[in-house]
């Protein structure tokens, strides 16, 4: 049995590699950003990119998309995106036999594989919400009737950060249902001269599709059987509890966090989790990959109190006292 996983797991992982050159012929560096889109499509969760603008936030999630040979579409969020553009919306129709009028439902850009959701905080937050029932139901109910979305889905959101004008602070409830906050840096120096130098020739690179719907949904089926001891069970439902008020083991933590995440944040960073293991060849999640993603798993479930804003105090500060706080599994 574990031997048949193994070699199951090879051939998946092969892909995977694959998957990932072909993203490296277009995008260059931004291993960690790349490494935590693919965690999202694993695990089966939506992913948040933020950054400023130019840093190739829809390069990379158009690559991805080509990449993997899933339905794309992409919606560009404006101040005046209606609900309705997303979703779709019932238009008159006329039989020309009979001369009858019908309503006729035209299915929006949300019926995909993946929808980029283009700078989603330049929309109000009516519009915003219409991805809602999406994103934790795959489905979107229209005129009283529910539509399954196709499977896989995934929302693929860029936004700018929210100091910038001409943007709206998402949702609380929207943003929980994101698995990930992927924050996307400046470049080095390095691999800034290569952006330059690939990015300015005649050639253009286009990635060759590598992955299938089909196989997709294999491994994310394949995630799930990633072991979980239950000391790391309990030592992840211990990080999430101690960011609330009411149970946090930190006095500082309790001064810092103003909101803390829900129990929605244990599973996101479970089977994120798990599918960094697969992504490193494991067939059981450790505590390193905890730690690594709990920055991008608890960045926009965690709101900081007024006086962490007043002392700036940031996330990663924020992270590194609640794991400070909290005693790993075997130790005191």
């Amino acid at each position: 049995m574990l031997k048949s996983l193994e070699n199951t797991i090879e051939e998946q992982l092969h892909s995977l590699n694959n998957l990932q050159q072909e993203i490296a012929r277009v995008i260059v560096g931004q291993q960690p950003v790349v490494e935590q889109m693919l965690i999202c499509l694993l695990a089966g969760g939506h992913a948040l990119l933020e950054g400023v603008p130019g840093l190739g936030k829809t390069l990379l999630v158009k690559t991805l998309a080509d990449a993997s040979a899933l339905d794309f579409k992409r919606v560009q969020f404006t101040p005046d995106l209606m609900p309705g553009d997303i979703l779709g919306s019932e238009i008159l129709e006329e039989d020309h036999s009979t001369g009858k009028r019908f309503f006729k439902f035209q299915r929006g850009p949300v019926f995909t594989h993946i929808l980029l959701a283009d700078e989603i905080n330049r929309t109000p937050p009516k519009t915003q919400a219409a991805l809602l029932e999406s994103m934790q139901e795959g489905s979107v109910t229209v005129g009283g009737k529910t539509l399954v979305l196709p499977d896989p889905y995934f929302v693929l959101a860029t936004q700018n950060p929210i100091e910038q004008a001409g943007t709206y602070p998402l949702p609380e409830a929207q943003l929980d249902r994101f698995l990930l906050n992927i924050q996307i840096n400046y470049p080095d120096a390095r691999d800034e001269v290569e952006i330059l130098r690939s990015t300015t020739g005649v050639a253009r690179i286009k990635p060759r599709p590598i992955l299938g719907a089909e196989q997709l949904l294999e491994m994310q089926k394949l995630v799930r059987e990633i072991h979980v001891s239950d000391d790391l069970y309990r030592y992840v439902a211990t990080l999430v509890r101690a960011t609330r008020a009411d149970t946090s083991a930190s006095d500082i933590l309790r001064q810092w966090i103003k909101w803390g995440a829900g129990p929605r944040a244990g599973q996101a960073l479970i089977l994120a989790s798990k599918a960094r293991a697969l992504l490193q060849r494991r067939l059981a999640v450790t505590r390193e990959d905890i730690r690594c993603l709990l920055l991008p798993v608890l960045r926009h479930r965690v709101l900081l109190s007024f006086q962490a804003l007043a002392d700036g105090i940031q996330m990663p500060q924020l992270i590194n006292e609640l794991v400070s706080a909290v005693p790993e599994p075997g130790r005191d």
